[in-house]
């Protein structure tokens, strides 16, 4: 129909043979996917009408992390999910594992841009190629970008902010009205 559409997966392993076969099914459909595996990946892009649709990065620099964000775009209408599984076999079929979509919109404005940075990055990013080699991301004609030195930058920049007694973005925990009351007794 000509609408908007896409997967966007951030995942530390790709090995689960379902997964695959689904991600290979939407890219000869024509859905256009970019997946950032920092680790193992079996599945191979860029196949004529297996997987041309689908590109792959790895990005390995100064921190290892472990979060799994999944962007999937129908129609021109994204959702937004965080999880705890790798998609492989032993993390979907033999563990108990969560994936929940986001909700708010300023987390799903900032998970959003957490994958567009970390795809834009082209320092630490090898690219996936048809044959399973990686190769450095091209960077002739594009500013440096380093998704790990921005993110420490952001991190530095919130934990001043904090200091300066901004505390709109701090995640304070709902608590029971009985606990608040026990917090205020104790700080007296």
């Amino acid at each position: 129909k000509g609408l908007p559409c896409g997967i966007t997966a951030k995942v530390n392993s790709l090995v689960d043979p379902e997964i695959i076969g689904l991600l290979y099914r939407a890219s000869g459909a024509g859905v256009p996917i970019r997946l950032l595996v920092r680790g193992i990946c079996c599945l191979i892009p860029g196949v004529a009408k297996v997987s041309e649709k689908i590109t792959v990065h790895s990005i390995v620099g100064r921190f290892l992390e472990h979060s799994r964000i999944f962007r999937f775009e129908n129609a021109g209408d994204p959702k937004i999910f965080f999880g705890s599984a790798d998609w492989m076999p032993r993390n979907l079929d033999r563990r108990v594992e969560l994936v929940f979509p986001i909700e708010d919109e300023k987390l799903k404005l900032r998970a959003f841009r957490i994958l567009e940075l970390m795809w834009n990055d082209n320092i630490n990013t090898r690219v996936m190629r048809a044959d399973g080699t990686y190769i450095r991301a091209d960077r002739r004609g594009k500013a440096p970008c380093n998704c790990h030195k921005e993110f420490f930058h952001q991190a530095v920049q919130a934990a001043e902010s904090l200091k300066k007694g901004d505390r709109s973005k701090l995640y304070e925990p709902v608590r029971a009205p009985e606990e608040k009351g026990r917090e205020e007794g104790a700080a007296q």
